[in-house]
């Protein structure tokens, strides 16, 4: 999966990356990649944190520009950037032109069905990383594609869909 985003970000990041003057050439890579981590960072946090609802609300569409994850990734782009000795104000200027186009496509691509690349299963457990069989992925399916666990199924045990995320993570 992080090799997917990798390639989404340097097809959709190429002329803000690689042709922008305040991102010295020989580090075009690292900024490409800073693109890559800072977007699966913030999806990491957002479900080590509990911000479950934020998360699927950007996965559901609408205003992905405006979301809590693009927010989350612009800064940590942000901060890797500076890392880089990217000026800050370049580096805000850069993540703003980046980020949300990113994101956009990132969410557009694991909503498609018919692209495998990026799917949300993969996406969810490569993000809870390690959660092996305690991780109920139905159960956070049911919220990305608005549908619920019934009586019976997977996912419908005890306990809500928080409790089995944060259980993820203790």
């Amino acid at each position: 999966m992080l090799d997917n985003l990798n390639q989404l970000v340097q097809d959709g990041a190429q002329e803000a990356i690689a042709n922008n003057s305040d991102i010295p050439d020989e580090h075009n890579e690292a900024a490409v990649s800073a693109a890559s981590s800072s977007i699966f960072d913030a999806l990491k946090d957002h479900l080590t944190s509990g911000n479950i609802s934020g998360l699927v609300d950007s996965f559901k569409g609408g205003n992905v520009a405006g979301s809590s994850l693009v927010q989350d990734a612009s800064a940590g782009f942000v901060d890797k950037l500076a890392g880089l000795g990217i000026d800050s104000e370049a580096a805000k200027g850069i993540a703003a032109s980046v980020i949300p186009g990113l994101v956009s496509k990132f969410v557009d691509k694991t909503n498609d069905p018919n692209d495998s690349s990026f799917d949300i299963k993969d996406i969810v457990s490569k993000v809870a990383g390690g959660a092996g069989g305690n991780f109920d992925i139905s159960s956070v399916l049911g919220m990305f594609t608005g549908g619920a666990a019934k009586e019976g199924e997977a996912g419908a045990e005890g306990g809500g869909i928080m409790d089995k995320l944060k259980g993820l993570f203790n």
